[in-house]
C-alpha cells in the first residue's frame, strides 16, 4: 500500500529529502508519491510539518 499526500501540502519539500526510494516528485499543485515506487516505510509521515501524508 502506497501513501498519498493531501490538499493539505504546503510544498515545502521535506518529504522529497526524507524519502530514500526517490518516490515524492513536485506536482502541479502539491508533492504528489510514485505508488511503484513507495514502499510504504513511512518516513514522509513523521516528517511531514502539515500532516498531509497518509496511507492510502
Amino acid at each position: 500500500m502506497a501513501h498519498k499526500i493531501s490538499d493539505e501540502c504546503i510544498s515545502c519539500g521535506t518529504c522529497v529529502d526524507t524519502c530514500n526510494f526517490e518516490a515524492i516528485s513536485e506536482g502541479e499543485d502539491k508533492y504528489i508519491i510514485d505508488k511503484d515506487k513507495c514502499t510504504d516505510c513511512g518516513a514522509c509521515v513523521e516528517v511531514c510539518p502539515v500532516d498531509a501524508i497518509s496511507p492510502e
